[in-house]
């Protein structure tokens, strides 16, 4: 699948901006990120103009820890997100690492071909994104829905990329200057992890400093 470049959208508070962009989009079912960035944003979607009961929320990917365990991914979701809103949020069970189990969740519940309505999505400095990391077995990944894959610190369960690109809309938060290579490789479509995500839309909100644009 040929696509055009990323949707790239500069702004001093990208968690502003990804609201304003989900708020339009209202999307019933969501696979959320992990990681320091999506929090902020997070926290403004808890008070934002959902239709959070009919909203169903997944995961991208998780860490294979106990969801109490200050890595989880989960954890984080639930304190900025889940805990304030009823939407209905399946966890991928990180203390049983189980990717089989976690895929069975998703054909049970968005048949056997999921298609989510929003991906929200991190970008790594190596260029990775959700748990699909350069050179990494799992890139090539075609049939199944979710693997497990050895991460840089511990194993981890993440979706796979016909997961990901079966999106109507990907949307990458991108923040800091140590991302900026990164993602000058994204908006370029180098050979990275986060450039095989072929999504309906593929967007992204980074801060100036991630985008290059911000004075030194």
């Amino acid at each position: 699948m040929v696509r055009g470049r990323p949707q790239l959208l500069v702004g001093e508070d990208p968690a502003a901006e990804a609201e304003r962009l989900i708020v339009g989009l209202q999307p019933r079912t969501w696979a959320l990120a992990g990681g320091s960035t999506p929090r902020a944003l997070y926290e403004r979607l808890a008070g934002a103009d959902l239709p959070w009961s009919d909203i169903e929320c997944f995961f991208g990917d998780e860490r294979c820890v106990p969801p109490d365990d200050p890595a989880s991914n989960y954890r984080m979701a639930h304190e900025a997100l889940l805990a304030h809103v009823p939407a209905t949020a399946h966890r991928m069970r990180g203390e049983d690492c189980d990717a089989e189990a976690y895929e069975r969740v998703l054909r049970e519940r968005l048949g056997e071909r999921p298609r989510f309505d929003l991906v929200l999505l991190g970008l790594g400095e190596d260029g990775h994104t959700a748990s699909l990391f350069p050179g990494d077995p799992a890139l090539e990944e075609r049939e199944r829905l979710v693997r497990r894959v050895e991460g840089p610190d511990v194993a981890r369960l993440t979706l796979t990329l016909p997961v990901l690109s079966a999106a109507r809309v990907a949307l990458f938060l991108v923040a800091g200057a140590s991302k900026r290579e990164a993602l000058a490789r994204l908006i370029e479509g180098a050979d990275i992890p986060a450039s095989r995500v072929a999504a309906e839309r593929v967007i992204v909100v980074a801060d100036p400093a991630a985008a290059g644009v911000a004075g030194d």
